[in-house]
């Protein structure tokens, strides 16, 4: 048995554990009649979504390898890296290859003393209607002055339920994935846990 989500057009198998976890939940006694099988059917759904963003883990969804910029960089080297990559941030590691912070778009915004949100065209404005462009305040200076501290990290065992709660509560955009040393072994990205979530609907 299985179910169709048509914005992301994958399907999710559904056992007969999940079936028999649904009838224990529902209260009463069970005539399997359209109305009782469609909610028997929701309930087991649930459950098998449940089980599966727990039983996926952040080896299973994230990106490798992961690209990652250097603590003592100057922001031109970064912002021509992140801009090559097209990437709106990405991990800082220091000299012996362990994350200690998360450089991103917000964080030169910050520094050119720009508040959240601003679009490209306020910045196009700013500049038209100032002296010069706000961005020639970042030269001569370093990823470790406006990266992010500390960074946020997690382990590969970390469930997709997990990963999810935590984008929304840290309001983070991407997720680097490290090992016991605190190196880089793969990043969970908002892309990456969106995909994911397609996979098991």
């Amino acid at each position: 048995m299985s179910a169709t989500n048509s914005s992301c057009d994958n399907t999710i198998d559904i056992s007969e554990l999940d079936v028999i976890a649904a009838m224990k939940e529902i209260q009463g006694y069970i005539d399997i009649s359209p109305g009782d099988f469609r909610e028997v059917f929701q309930v087991a759904y649930n459950h098998a979504l449940k089980r599966i963003k727990n039983s996926l883990k952040a080896r299973d969804i994230m990106t490798k390898p992961v690209h990652c910029v250097e603590l003592n960089m100057d922001l031109i080297q970064a912002a021509t890296f992140l801009a090559d990559k097209r990437f709106s941030g990405a991990p800082v590691i220091d000299a012996g290859g362990r994350i200690v912070g998360v450089l991103s778009e917000k964080d030169f915004l910050a520094k050119m003393g720009l508040g959240q949100p601003t679009s490209f065209m306020q910045i196009v404005a700013h500049c038209l209607n100032n002296r010069g462009c706000m961005a020639t305040s970042l030269r001569n200076h370093s990823v470790q002055e406006i990266m992010a501290v500390p960074a946020i990290t997690a382990g590969l065992e970390m469930t997709m339920g997990a990963i999810s709660a935590m984008f929304i509560d840290k309001r983070i955009n991407r997720l680097p994935i490290v090992d016991p040393e605190g190196k880089p072994v793969g990043i969970v990205t908002r892309t990456d846990l969106v995909q994911s979530y397609c996979l098991t609907r």
